[in-house]
């Protein structure tokens, strides 16, 4: 089942749709927003000269850093009469990102999220619990606007407040949830804490989950431990929000938007454009927002990409799930180290949970690498001679896997700080240095 006939397009009416959306889109840019003409003009390109997808490579990459510099609106297209909606960042480490968005911009956005909630088989007969933050993050509004167009009863829970999230999750017998990965697996905690029996006191069959990478070992765990459909939600407030891509019933990867936000996979280093199915960093590239255009945006995550038709019958391009972000990644002596990485290992170990933090530091000249794991509680008993072995036994996996050592220490359970929001997976102490 799909919401758009845009979804199933042929690959010719595809490229056709979006060469006439990229050809529009440039031309609006350099007319309306003076900072790509100054780009364009200093490379001595025309919106005309862009003739071809291919041709996009020639145009300059968009980074977070120009949405700072010209704050707050200095790359909208529109009057700010035209703006409907604003969002943005945090701003925790200088000026907040500003997106705007038209009307227009508003419809497109409740399309993509149609899609997505259509691709984890939602109708207007489903309840959505939105367990994702309101307020200025784009995530929370997103859902809830395009869930309300396709006339679904929306609970606004919002995060936090974990005991009433199960309460209301319980009682309005809500059929689908939304939030962060790592929040879903605190609230499956507080449930067995405070004596819910998941499978039997609530009735949910599918979850909508975004915002964090999470592996695949963590996917499954999240399925399991409340028997849902798990559906990965993939977006950014620079393009819109959420529904940028999702993943479908019939695969783990992701469906991206493609006839609405052009996708395209950089090399890390030079910044030359990949062949399909090789790993870098999404680039993307607006064709239908009128408020905020943006043009070859480096988003930071790293995936691949592929064109291969799904099963579904969804004809667009796939990522796969976010390995991580280009920021994340830990240098380790040499070696490139993402936290998912390490998160698929741990998957795989009986024994611990999926609460983790990952440390690194410095020793003399040398980086270090430790992991903090939560132990399940059922292990808690066990003896010290095992406790040890256990923690070799994930060493060595991550040696097999990494090609690293890291020092493992197994913690008690619940002694890492839970997360309602975004999970802070990584500290870095050697930028303290």
């Amino acid at each position: 089942m799909t919401y758009s006939k845009n979804e199933c397009l042929s690959k010719d009416e595809l490229i056709s749709l979006q060469l006439q959306r990229l050809q529009e889109t440039l031309v609006r840019v350099y007319n309306l927003v003076p900072f790509y003409k100054e780009k364009f003009n200093n490379l001595g390109i025309k919106p005309s000269d862009i003739k071809s997808l291919e041709d996009l490579s020639k145009l300059p990459f968009t980074k977070k850093k120009d949405l700072r510099d010209n704050y707050p609106y200095g790359l909208f297209a529109v009057d700010m009469d035209q703006i409907v909606r604003i969002h943005s960042s945090s701003g925790t480490t200088g000026k907040p990102t500003v997106v705007g968005y038209t009307e227009h911009d508003m419809d497109v956005w409740s399309e993509v999220m149609a899609r997505v909630f259509t691709m984890g088989g939602l109708t207007s007969r489903d309840i959505l619990q939105n367990s994702t933050g309101y307020g200025l993050f784009t995530g929370g509004l997103g859902f809830h606007t395009a869930a309300e167009r396709m006339k679904m009863a929306v609970i606004p829970s919002s995060t936090g407040f974990t005991s009433r999230q199960l309460l209301l999750l319980k009682d309005f017998k809500a059929t689908a949830i939304t939030g962060t990965p790592s929040f879903a697996l605190h609230m499956a905690e507080k449930a067995k804490a405070e004596g819910y029996d998941i499978k039997k006191d609530f009735s949910l069959k599918v979850g909508f989950f975004g915002a964090e990478p999470a592996s695949e070992g963590l996917k499954n765990e999240i399925s399991r431990v409340w028997g849902i459909h798990y559906v990965e939600v993939y977006g950014l407030s620079e393009i819109i929000g959420p529904g940028v891509a999702a993943s479908c019933m019939h695969s783990h990867l992701l469906h991206i938007n493609e006839d609405h936000f052009y996708p395209e996979i950089i090399d890390l280093t030079t910044g030359e454009v990949l062949p399909e199915g090789e790993r870098g960093e999404l680039v993307v590239t607006s064709l239908t927002k009128q408020a905020l255009p943006i043009i070859r945006y480096k988003t930071g995550d790293i995936t691949s990409l592929t064109r291969i038709p799904c099963k579904c019958g969804r004809t667009i391009a796939r990522i796969e799930s976010i390995v991580g972000r280009a920021d994340d990644m830990l240098l380790i002596n040499g070696v490139n180290v993402f936290p998912s990485q390490i998160e698929h290992v741990l998957s795989h170990v009986d024994g611990i949970t999926l609460n983790y933090q990952i440390i690194a530091h410095k020793k003399g000249y040398l980086d270090k690498l430790q992991v903090d794991i939560e132990l399940n509680e059922n292990i808690m008993s066990e003896n010290i001679h095992q406790l040890d072995n256990l923690k070799k036994h994930i060493e060595h996996e991550m040696l097999n896997n990494l090609y690293i050592n890291v020092d493992v220490k197994l913690v008690a359970p619940k002694s890492i700080i839970r997360s309602e929001g975004k999970a802070v997976r990584v500290i870095d102490k050697r930028k303290d240095i």
